[in-house]
């Protein structure tokens, strides 16, 4: 039973999605996150937390430190350490929102233009994600979006804890 269920099956296709389609879905969360980081009230921003969290300014400084960085490190091969901040655009995390929007932005934009130089080959490629994390590129990139992904919902609870209605989570435009 097994061996004809197996004979009548389709063959396993290489790609659900492209790499366009790819960024484009991680590039959609980029921009639903930098309207949750818009909505947060300033001193909220930096000094909110519920049972132990850390801040929004810290999980989106985590943000920063995974994306540009670890697309970089994709590309280029060097990685350096998760948090030594050797790939990011300031040496310490801003101390006010306009400042991490700021580095969001330039954040964005390179990760827009190191993904232009990663070929659809390598997405099978097993990396060493910042000397730390082993996978193929493509988890790997998964997994940068899953961590924006859970990082956005603990903002939305401070959000909502705070009054302040979050962005539709549905809409990445």
């Amino acid at each position: 039973m097994e061996q004809t269920i197996m004979q009548n099956a389709a063959p396993a296709k290489e790609h659900v999605i492209n790499a366009a389609q790819l960024l484009e879905h991680w590039q959609g969360h980029r921009k639903l996150t930098r309207r949750v980081i818009e909505v947060f009230p300033e001193d909220a921003f930096f000094n909110f937390s519920i049972g132990g969290m850390r801040p929004f300014s810290q999980l989106t400084w985590e943000l920063l430190t995974i994306a540009a960085p670890g697309i970089t490190g994709i590309v280029t091969g060097d990685w350096g350490s998760l948090g030594d901040n050797s790939h990011n655009y300031a040496a310490a995390a801003p101390k006010t929102k306009e400042g991490f929007l700021k580095l969001w932005d330039e954040s964005t934009a390179a990760l827009d233009e190191q993904w232009e130089t990663l070929p659809d080959s390598r997405f099978q490629e097993t990396i060493l994600a910042f000397g730390q994390y082993e996978g193929t590129i493509f988890s790997t990139i998964l997994y940068f979006v899953d961590n924006e992904i859970h990082h956005r919902g603990q903002g939305y609870v401070y959000l909502r804890a705070l009054g302040v209605e979050p962005p539709a989570f549905w809409d990445r435009s």
